[in-house]
């Protein structure tokens, strides 16, 4: 059906299309997200079915066996690569600081973020700031780059939401009307 020359060529970009669809569908399944998980999951089969069938029946095409292999490993990376470049949901920024947090509260607040400081002590320093937020995915590299940038002396971790409530925005600034659209946000 096809030439041996351009088989390869072939399986690798479906390997490929088929590898990035399952690392970007896995991450939507882990941040509950059923329906478009299972809309990915379906175009992703079909794919699987049509790279693993050419490979199967042309085992004696050697390049054809390698360009299968090596369309998984740059698949997953494509595929975390454009699921980065989605951004779908939303994550809770944990910023602790050992100094006073209000010139970065202010920062913060007219970039249009919600924030939540709670008050604690820490093992090597008496007093410390946690501040919380939820930030859309979308916004956390313009997050990031004030902290490290402004603010290099706080620590900060980023975790996923799977779930949260929608009764109240926690994101005041203005976001990319593509999304608004596309998403409802």
């Amino acid at each position: 059906m096809f030439s041996p020359e351009i088989l390869p060529l072939i399986i690798f970009v479906a390997r490929i299309a088929e590898t990035s669809l399952e690392t970007i569908r896995t991450v939507y399944v882990a941040r509950g997200h059923p329906y478009l998980a299972a809309g990915i999951g379906v175009v992703k089969v079909a794919i699987w079915l049509l790279s693993t069938g050419l490979v199967i029946t042309n085992l004696g095409n050697l390049w054809g066996v390698v360009a299968y292999i090596a369309g998984y490993g740059i698949g997953t990376v494509i595929g975390m690569d454009i699921e980065d470049r989605i951004s779908i949901g939303s994550v809770v920024v944990r910023i602790i600081s050992a100094s006073d947090p209000s010139p970065l509260m202010d920062r913060l607040s007219l970039m249009g973020y919600g924030i939540t400081r709670l008050e604690g002590s820490g093992y090597f320093s008496s007093d410390v700031s946690v501040l919380l937020m939820v930030v859309p995915r979308g916004e956390l590299p313009r997050l990031l780059d004030v902290l490290k940038e402004e603010h290099p002396d706080v620590l900060y971790t980023v975790e996923d939401v799977r779930k949260a409530s929608e009764t109240d925005r926690t994101f005041h600034g203005a976001r990319s009307r593509w999304l608004t659209r596309f998403f409802g946000w």
